[in-house]
């Protein structure tokens, strides 16, 4: 009996795919890496999931665990070698169960993102996780990261809204660890431990989150700014006086939505005049829990001062939800725009915010000076600190020209982010894209420690191997 048989006998054969059938799980999904696998196995539960991973130990078969297959950093895509087995959690796609007294939802780690939003909305409340990938992406993959997305400035990233999760480890045990609680003070805290571990320590199957109450209103505005400068000021302002009322603050360049309106002509920036032309926007939204008009009369407070102080030039406040969807649909379609215009060389960094526009400005002259006519598709959640830093090939260049420099480029940006006190990868993750990187940028103490946890968790090294932290 061939190893896959082995796999279809215990799975059955519909769940454990092979040669041409793979493909679509060893590629991912922007293109930049393909691999091979030995078999593509879908289990249907935790309990088949442990089963495969002590089959993997005892065969010395390496495991790439895998979600959406919506990252940007090729965690989830195995290597050339044809000897991995893919894991997709596809099939554990169940909601378990919502406690609306302690505000938490028990959902298996292969369930749309969108899908636990609308569970938590159907019991009248709110799982705040939210990017542009949540019609496709998985809980289990969003934890494996760390993900982010536009709301981290209220509700915080991915790692902040688990309170318990359930791990098959690298022997095929299960950890049944879905604890509702909000205090647990009984040792090391082993979920913050394989959150943002990318599954190279052993597979989420399930997850503990943390729900919150249905906000009554939503205030939406886009905003038309000079400079970034201008862009810290609104925030520091919308900060005072929406407190922790303030749900998202998305920094836009305004070539990115020029690049949408082109790209998607049914979509179009909401301005007028030289206002249509600015070279920054900010997206701005408050969630209220009082009434719609308290939360109208708040956001047109500090949007109008941000308009008399001369912060902003413009803005346009959203009379309703279609129309607010149609501004956050400006900003959601920006990667889908950029991947429509060709590769670009992606940063996902964190920078403090008191010194993101000093970091944008001599990051963009230093890329000019040494590439000149690069185009900066800069965007991202300013209100964390994060920004999506890309690099496009403008009329300058061509994709290959352009790509034949992502090593330099890389060396400049990421230099420039490690100099301002920040970090090389905010939300995305490390995969095979920044593993390389690490050495450069980490402690070589924190680096240490890594591999030491490594170790002891996954001995044989057959956990996502190739991943986060280089053989």
């Amino acid at each position: 009996m061939s190893r896959t048989d082995e796999l279809a006998q215990m799975l059955g054969r519909q769940h454990v795919l092979t040669g041409p059938e793979t493909e679509a799980y060893t590629t991912d999904w922007r293109g930049r890496y393909s691999g091979r696998a030995l078999a593509v196995v879908k289990p249907g539960s935790t309990e088949e999931v442990a089963e495969v991973v002590r089959w993997c130990v005892a065969h010395r078969v390496p495991m790439v665990p895998q979600g959406g297959n919506t990252g940007l950093c090729g965690g989830a895509t195995p290597d050339g070698g044809g000897q991995a087995v893919v894991i997709s959690l596809a099939r554990l796609n169940r909601i378990r169960g919502i406690d609306t007294d302690n505000d938490t939802l028990v959902a298996e780690a292969g369930c749309i993102l969108q899908s636990v939003q609308q569970a938590a909305r159907d019991a009248g409340r709110l799982f705040p996780l939210s990017l542009a990938a949540e019609g496709s992406c998985t809980l289990g993959g969003n934890l494996a990261t760390n993900a982010g997305g536009t709301q981290v400035l209220r509700y915080g990233n991915a790692r902040e809204l688990a309170l318990g999760l359930e791990v098959v480890t690298a022997e095929g045990d299960i950890w049944r660890g879905l604890r509702g609680l909000r205090k647990d003070n009984t040792g090391y805290d082993l979920r913050d431990l394989y959150i943002g571990s990318e599954g190279t320590l052993g597979i989420i199957t399930a997850a503990t989150v943390k729900l919150y109450p249905l906000p009554v209103a939503q205030c939406t505005a886009l905003l038309a700014l000079r400079s970034v400068e201008d862009a810290v000021a609104v925030l520091s302002t919308a900060r005072s006086g929406f407190g922790a009322a303030l749900t998202g603050f998305e920094l836009i360049a305004g070539n990115c939505l020029q690049g949408v309106v082109q790209c998607y002509p049914q979509q179009r920036i909401p301005f007028e005049g030289e206002s249509a032309a600015m070279p920054w926007y900010a997206l701005l939204e408050l969630s209220d829990s009082e009434s719609a008009e308290h939360a109208r009369e708040r956001f047109e407070a500090v949007v109008g001062a941000a308009i008399e102080d001369g912060l902003a030039a413009d803005a346009v406040i959203a009379e309703n939800v279609a129309q607010s969807n149609a501004l956050w649909h400006l900003r959601e379609s920006i990667p889908l725009s950029e991947k429509a215009f060709g590769k670009s060389i992606k940063h996902d960094v964190s920078i403090p915010v008191s010194r993101i526009a000093d970091f944008v400005a001599t990051t963009n002259a230093a890329l000019q000076q040494s590439f000149p006519g690069v185009q900066h598709v800069i965007f991202g959640h300013l209100g964390d600190g994060n920004l999506h830093y890309n690099v496009a090939r403008g009329e300058a260049y061509t994709e290959e020209e352009l790509l034949s420099k992502q090593a330099a480029v890389y060396d400049l940006v990421h230099g420039s982010v490690h100099r301002y006190g920040g970090s090389i990868s905010a939300e995305h993750g490390v995969g095979q894209l920044k593993r390389d990187l690490l050495p450069r940028y980490k402690d070589p103490i924190e680096l240490a420690l890594m591999r030491r946890i490594k170790q002891a968790l996954d001995p044989q090294g057959l956990m996502n191997p190739g991943k986060v932290l280089a053989a």
